[in-house]
């Protein structure tokens, strides 16, 4: 791969930018970002959304990106026919919920806009009009992890005797969770896609977080305090959760 080196310029360094590359005769997104942590130019492409971004160290590295890109448009296409159709949330789809998967159909009334109904197998219902179900379906899957996660990690905290600063429910791109120094805790809503056991371990790695800000002995110790198996969910992350991306994508 070819690298670049540091260079100064009058301009006001941007330090992200997205621009269209045609690759196999179809453009494609690419988005250019500016990490001076890195040490060379890197192409990336997420293996579930098909986002593809190059990471440069430099300014002059930045300016030059996506002439690299170019360069590796090979390879971005071989990693692009890799990624897994988008699922869209709506009336006839199947996603999972806490492991399971569930089929999407319509529902004349029930207990919320939104419920599970498990009479005839794992449905979920929404009620209203078909165009509104994509974000009914979202807003409530959101409130399950938001309930659900915050209710395992209060429960784990207390194990440990510290409680968290706050609790946040995002839909974050690379991280399941994450712990701040002031024991602020971050986690993905997809987490409620997730088998019980994985979003549990999730939790109990950020919960173990607020005593040790590392990945020290002590701290994996915690983790198997607070959970019984930190192995199974491990390979199930790494297994199974890009997949959890194509659900209800970014940008819908």
């Amino acid at each position: 791969m070819r690298l670049f080196g540091a260079a100064r310029t009058s301009a006001k360094p941007l330090s992200s930018r997205r621009e269209l590359l045609r690759i196999e005769g179809r453009p494609v997104a690419v988005t250019i970002r500016l990490n001076r942590r890195a040490r060379r130019l890197i192409v990336k492409v997420h293996p579930a959304t098909g986002e593809v971004t190059v990471v440069a160290p430099s300014q002059r590295a930045f300016n030059h990106a996506l002439d690299f890109a170019r360069s590796e448009s090979t390879w971005i296409a071989r990693r692009l026919a890799e990624v897994p159709a988008p699922v869209a949330f709506g009336l006839g789809a199947t996603i999972p919920f806490r492991g399971e998967d569930y089929a999407v159909e319509t529902g004349e009334a029930g207990p919320a806009p939104v419920w599970i109904d498990d009479r005839e197998g794992r449905v979920i219902r929404v009620s209203g009009r078909g165009e509104h179900a994509p974000r009914r379906l979202l807003d409530f899957l959101k409130r399950e992890a938001r309930k659900t996660l915050a209710t395992r990690t209060q429960e784990l905290s207390q194990h440990i005797g510290l409680a968290p600063k706050r609790i946040t429910v995002r839909d974050t791109e690379s991280r399941w969770g994450s712990c701040s120094a002031d024991r602020a805790l971050s986690f993905s809503w997809r987490l409620i896609l997730a088998p019980e056991f994985v979003l549990d371990y999730v939790v109990a790695h950020e919960v173990a977080h607020m005593r040790h800000m590392n990945h020290g002995s002590r701290f994996w110790n915690l983790v198997r305090e607070l959970v019984d198996d930190v192995d199974t969910p491990q390979a199930w992350l790494s297994t199974h959760g890009p997949l959890l991306h194509r659900y209800a994508p970014r940008g819908e």
